[in-house]
């Protein structure tokens, strides 16, 4: 297809009322207006057609219909212009365009000759100058908002072959993200707007060839049939493939297969021509929150049903489908050139594009019979033309005014596309499984959950009942032993009593006379019996509580040599790991040092470089490099470096980047950056901290070689857009930059400038870099004169200028080149014609995308630029960058007219 030129201005009008005009959301106990019913597309005269009351077209947000939770809405139609291609340019350079694009009245005037002119009304008209995000917004955002409220949508691009219909939808915008069509850009808005956990997006991809559906994401089912429900009367394809999407990255990749698969030929129209109807198709799913809550919430206060019935309502989920059409361009034998198998893909592309427009008149006219079974394509658009869904169609012209009759055809498919109304319909269903697994995970988590009580309940029981056991027992125990001692103690007593008394009776019978007086106990003996019962008491406790004490402090003996022997068992495991690791560490060192010299060894062999060349890709930073490396063979020997990424692992690798040895150090930033040289270690690397670690390398090292090598491993990275990101926000040009200012070794400020020169090529970086200091080291390194630092400060301007150049295309920027505030115009124009080829040739590029705005022109001309555009235009070696500074100078008024006031001949 045709590239259209993505212009300046980012308009956004009429989007307000776009969205005031959403659709309604009705009660189903609400009582609708009655009106007439909507013609649908059917098959025969059995399903009569029934449309909405003439008169004035409604508004594009629709009107209530008969139909509960219904809403009446018109086909909008969008008109877009081409530019003039080459080829035009060329052969129509003396005849104007056919066509006049009032696009503030949204009118389109179509010149018949030059005084006579029809004019045509449109929903939008697009210049040739209307961003792809312009296009997004007023064609195919409405449609997808639709669509996230559960209603279905259709986007359809018509128009004659090589007028930018594929542009406009697929173009994916892998270089440029500003040139994303509207297939990217509704899936951005898309997976930006559910909730992963309880939404889903699944799409299909298919074209329409030969009659035949294809499944573009699996070439091999190649003719899939159509369905259709007879009690609803849907169309679906149950043989496509249906791939479910969870980020913008897979849908792109998908997009990619299904763009390599699709038929394109060449005709003398378009170099490129689809021969196939592309049919994108994107199934959402929502689950729609806060109604089933309130609806039990409501329960409960009017106390008709209880809290746990909410448990039970099944959840309602939103099902909708967006349909992306491509449809292939209507051509003319005659101008097209086509002939044989090309020739039957025109017949069958114009065959369905036909059955399409008896289709569309017919729903125009109100006709009570509409052909929808002509053709497979107005099958599947049965839902897009006079059904439930909301449609946009973008109807592609192109300016010439040798093609006046296709336009013609074309501009006629959407007036009368405009005329149909569908009757767009929200669907809504109880999700039923849902509910299902959710009671079924309820269910186990009771059982679960009362297995758990039951066995705690059984547990406590048994406890009780042994702890209840050994109390008894204990107290059984207690209580013998107690009388046990009572006994002993009071038999002793006795014996100490009987004893005492023979003692009495003796001296009795010695002395009579003291028998009478002492046979009378006195009131002292009686204090003296009951102080010894007390003291003997007194003593008993504290026996008892000594007895305590010693068996407590034999219990924390008890735990207290458990714990050391704990902690011995403990030390003696982390001294036999230490021992381990300290030999592994050993071995680690050793493979380290060994395998990186056979790294050099075998590198300088093989690029006949000396010592100092540490890994490949350092040597030269742009990618073109990487592919003139030698490959191993598949069942060779691997290289060492490899074998030691496998055998040892990153992660130790980047430990020993910390190792207090200098040697291991070296050693260690020499593996890394080999490895980073490679795109599919980039990302591991960075993920294992490998980008900290080396920035943390060239802010603390003073070691010149592995200064080197960190920045020429972080000038590998850095050709990684993600990585470049991560490289600023770590701060990583403030330490290329100090490194720039204290380094004097070429081969190390060759890395710098490399790194930098990379990070220069990221449009969002632009502002960033410059005010960390990036440009301004990039230009302090021109002091070292080496011819490869040269070459790489080239390279960082070229690819800033063209970064600067590309916004102020866009309008994302204005004023002055910030090159040329931190002067190096005044170095560019000295080095335009140096003897080296790669610095001459950036400065080239460079001083071309500086002098392609016209704010610059000025400072071009005071500082002697235009002179060195001259000679590039007239000298250069290379075609492009000749042709570029050609139409640099003739397209900028102020360096022509300056060129032609000093009579320079281009």
């Amino acid at each position: 297809m045709s590239h259209m030129v993505s212009g300046v201005r980012n308009g956004g009008g009429g989007v307000g009322s776009r969205m005031s005009a959403k659709l309604d959301r009705h009660s189903t106990g609400a009582t609708p207006k009655s009106a007439a019913g909507k013609p649908r597309l059917s098959s025969g005269t059995a399903g009569a057609y029934r449309r909405t009351s003439s008169g004035p077209l409604p508004a594009a947000g629709g009107r209530a219909s008969s139909e509960s939770g219904a809403v009446c809405s018109r086909v909008r139609v969008a008109v877009r212009l081409r530019p003039r291609n080459a080829e035009e340019l060329a052969a129509d350079a003396d005849f104007g365009d056919c066509v006049e694009l009032q696009p503030e009245l949204k009118r389109l005037k179509l010149r018949k000759n030059n005084w006579e002119s029809e004019t045509y009304q449109f929903d939008e008209v697009l210049t040739e100058f209307s961003s792809q995000k312009r296009v997004y917004e007023v064609v195919a955002k409405p449609v997808v908002e639709s669509v996230l409220e559960g209603y279905n949508g259709t986007v359809m691009a018509y128009g004659q072959t090589g007028t930018g219909k594929t542009f406009t939808l697929g173009r994916l915008g892998g270089e440029d993200t500003a040139a994303r069509g509207i297939m990217v850009r509704a899936m951005e808005d898309i997976l930006a707007d559910i909730t992963p956990e309880t939404d889903s997006v699944s799409v299909s991809y298919l074209q329409l060839y030969m009659e035949m559906i294809q499944d573009l994401l699996d070439p091999v089912n190649d003719n899939i049939a159509i369905v259709e429900d007879p009690r609803t009367g849907d169309v679906s394809l149950p043989g496509a493939t249906i791939v479910e999407v969870r980020d913008q990255k897979s849908f792109v990749d998908l997009l990619r297969v299904g763009e390599a698969h699709r038929i394109a030929a060449n005709t003398k129209l378009n170099t490129e021509s689809s021969r196939s109807h592309a049919i994108l198709m994107v199934n959402v799913r929502r689950a729609v929150k806060g109604r089933n809550e309130m609806d039990i919430s409501m329960s409960g206060e009017n106390g008709h049903s209880s809290s746990m019935m909410g448990s039970f309502r099944p959840p309602i989920v939103r099902k909708s489908k967006l349909v992306v059409v491509d449809l292939a361009g209507s051509e003319r034998i005659d101008k097209s050139g086509s002939e044989g198998h090309t020739l039957e893909e025109a017949k069958s592309i114009n065959l369905s594009l036909s059955a399409l427009g008896k289709c569309i008149n017919a729903l125009a006219e109100n006709s009570p019979h509409v052909p929808v079974r002509d053709s497979k394509l107005t099958r599947l658009l049965k839902d897009s033309f006079g059904g439930t869904a909301r449609t946009s169609l973008v109807v592609t012209i192109g300016p010439s005014p040798r093609h006046r009759g296709e336009t013609t055809s074309t501009i006629m498919f959407g007036q009368r596309a405009m005329k149909v109304e569908n009757m767009v319909k929200l669907k809504e269903e109880f999700d039923y499984k849902s509910l299902c697994r959710r009671l079924d995970v309820e269910l186990n988590k009771l059982i679960a959950e009362n297995e758990r009580q039951q066995k705690y309940f059984d547990d406590e029981v048994e406890r009780i009942r042994a702890e209840a056991q050994y109390r008894i027992a204990e107290a059984e125990r207690e209580c013998k032993i107690a009388l046990e001692n009572e006994k002993m103690k009071y038999h002793q007593e006795y014996l100490d009593s009987i004893e005492i008394l023979e003692e009495k009776w003796k001296v009795h019978q010695q002395s009579p006379k003291k028998q009478i007086k002492e046979a009378e106990p006195t009131s002292n003996d009686v204090n003296l019996l009951q102080n010894e019962k007390m003291q003997h008491q007194s003593a008993e406790h504290e026996a008892n509580d000594l007895k305590n004490q010693v068996s407590h402090w034999k219990k924390l003996e008890a735990t207290a040599t458990a714990e050391v022997v704990k902690l011995r068992k403990m030390l003696d495991t982390e001294a036999s790991e230490k021992e381990k690791l300290e030999e592994e560490i050993g071995v680690l060192r050793s493979q380290l040092l060994q395998m990186s010299m056979e790294a050099d060894e075998t590198r300088s062999l093989e690029r006949g470089d000396g010592p100092e060349k540490i890994f490949p890709g350092l040597d030269s930073l742009v990618s073109q490099t990487r592919g003139s490396q030698p490959r191993e063979q598949s069942n060779g020997p691997k290289q060492p470096i490899a074998k030691l990424f496998e055998q040892v692992g990153l992660q130790k690798i980047l430990s020993l980047l910390e190792s207090e040895e200098p040697d291991v150090r070296v050693h260690a930033v020499k593996v890394v950056a080999n490895l980073a040289a490679e795109e599919a270690n980039q990302e591991k690397i960075v993920e294992a901290g490998g980008l900290t670690s080396l920035l943390m390398l060239l802010r603390s090292s003073e070691d010149e070689t592995i200064r080197r090598v960190a920045a020429g491993a972080i000038a590998n990275l850095a050709m990684n857009e993600t990585n470049q990101d991560l490289i600023m926000a770590q701060g990583g040009v403030t330490l290329l930059s100090m490194t720039a200012l204290d380094a004097e070794d070429p081969q190390t400020l060759r890395m710098v400038a490399g790194a930098i020169a990379n990070l220069c090529g990221n449009d969002k970086l632009q502002t960033r870099l410059r005010g960390e200091g990036g440009i301004k080291a990039l230009l302090g390194m021109v002091r070292c004169g080496h011819p490869d630092v040269l070459a790489q400060v080239a390279r960082g301007i070229a690819n800033f200028a063209k970064c600067e150049s590309r916004a102020a295309t866009q309008g994302n920027k204005v004023g002055k080149s910030l090159l040329i505030h931190d002067g190096a115009l005044p170095w560019i124009v000295k080095n335009a014609n140096n003897e080296a080829a790669p610095i001459r040739r950036h400065i080239e590029l460079a001083l071309c995308h500086l002098a392609q705005h016209e704010v610059n022109a000025k400072d071009i001309i005071n500082e002697g630029a235009l002179w060195e555009l001259v000679r590039i235009s007239r000298n250069c070696s290379r075609e492009d960058i000749r042709m570029l500074a050609y139409r640099t100078v003739t397209s900028s008024p102020t360096l022509e007219a300056e060129r032609r006031a000093l009579r320079i001949e281009l």
